[in-house]
This record gives C-alpha cells, sequence and structure tokens, in this order.
C-alpha cells in the first residue's frame, strides 16, 4: 500500500491499490487489526474509483456530435 491521499489518486492509482488491498484481505495472512485497517483503506480506495468514474461518464455524456454522428464539442455538465 502507498499510504496516500486517496483523495488525490487518479482513477488508475485507486484501482491499483485497491486490487492489493483485496488480494491480501483474501489471502487471509494478515491478523486481525490489520485486516480492519485494509478493510476501511479499500472502502475509501472503492469510493474514489466510483467517483472517477463516474465523473467521466459525465464527461462523455456531454459530447455533442453533429449531423454525421462526429464529435463537435461538449456541454457544460452542471456541477463540473
Amino acid at each position: 500500500m502507498t499510504g496516500a491521499a486517496v483523495d488525490e489518486m487518479s482513477f488508475e492509482q485507486a484501482m491499483t491499490e485497491l486490487e492489493q488491498v483485496v488480494g491480501q484481505l483474501e489471502r487471509g495472512d494478515v491478523a486481525l487489526e490489520d485486516s480492519i485497517a485494509l478493510y476501511e483503506r479499500g472502502a475509501q480506495l472503492k469510493k474514489r474509483c466510483e467517483t472517477k468514474l463516474k465523473e467521466a461518464e459525465e464527461k462523455v455524456a456531454a459530447i455533442t456530435l453533429d449531423g454525421d454522428g462526429n464529435p463537435k464539442g461538449t456541454t457544460p455538465v452542471e456541477g463540473l
């Protein structure tokens, strides 16, 4: 685990660390206290991934197309 601030991570960083956390928990070779800390970190990482995915979906949804179906620009997305 990097210990980096979750709210500053990119989607890829958060997903990579989340996969590591899940792997450690699945192996079951960590002490109970460490398991609790890992679970909490994993929950934070999962939330970060969900947030970044939602942001990306909103940006994609804001792309406007011309009559031929080609991207011609974007429309502002409320809240971004």
